[in-house]
């Protein structure tokens, strides 16, 4: 079971701190949380810009909940002349986890499935764990990818989820043919994250807007670590 937290560009240092204590907050105030997830294992991955990775790299390891930090994008090149890009190897320093291919990349900045498929090698070779997002089965989805998150862009940024049995469906399709677990991503809140937790086909939730809340972050986390 995963719950992603994407933050996308949003929080500056500072914010991101005052966010990272109210969630430690959270935790503390419920000693059960920790039972609950060694019962039903949740990878909590906070996927966070490049300017706060340093930052929240000192603070996580002292947790009683395990957390996972991710950046959100990797270059497909490696160490060299490529100014601007961040390589997989810069960012296995700070992070675990590095999302691959996320809708909006795709859409903003012309990102291929060619493209992303150097990055996920480049992330593989570092040692990344890698969230690769597709906007459906028919995405050419790379044989080194970890984890594959389906983000319906009908759902993306659009506060509307899609319809948990249609999710299901084709999240069990590609878990058929890539044999990988799969995330659904796309409007999910604490109101609705059950229904999605809770569908077989469906392995975790990649979060946007809910990830930015750490009241509303955890409560998802606490739903998925009691959903049997």
């Amino acid at each position: 079971m995963y719950v992603v937290g994407n933050w996308k560009s949003n929080k500056t240092i500072h914010e991101a701190i005052e966010w990272w204590n109210a969630f430690v907050a959270l935790v503390s105030g419920d000693p059960k949380i920790a039972a609950a997830a060694v019962k039903r294992p949740v990878n909590v991955v906070l996927c966070v810009p490049y300017t706060i990775l340093p930052a929240l790299r000192e603070k996580v390891t002292g947790v009683t909940l395990p957390i996972f930090l991710g950046a959100q994008d990797v270059s497909p090149f490696p160490e060299g002349a490529y100014t601007g890009e961040v390589s997989a190897r810069m960012v296995k320093e700070l992070a675990d986890y590095v999302i691959i291919g996320h809708s909006e990349r795709r859409r903003y900045f012309q990102e291929t499935d060619s493209e992303l498929e150097f990055e996920t090698l480049q992330a593989q070779e570092a040692g990344l764990a890698t969230i690769y997002c597709v906007e459906g089965e028919k995405n050419r989805i790379p044989g080194s990818a970890t984890v594959v998150a389906y983000e319906p862009p009908s759902a993306i940024g659009k506060g509307q989820a899609e319809d948990v049995g249609k999710a299901g469906a084709v999240c069990a399709e590609i878990r058929r043919s890539t044999k990988k677990p799969v995330l659904y991503g796309g409007s999910v809140n604490p109101e609705n994250a059950a229904s999605f937790l809770g569908h077989p086909a469906i392995d975790g939730v990649l979060l946007g807007g809910s990830s930015l809340d750490p009241s509303a972050f955890f409560t998802i986390i606490r739903i998925a670590s009691t959903i049997p």
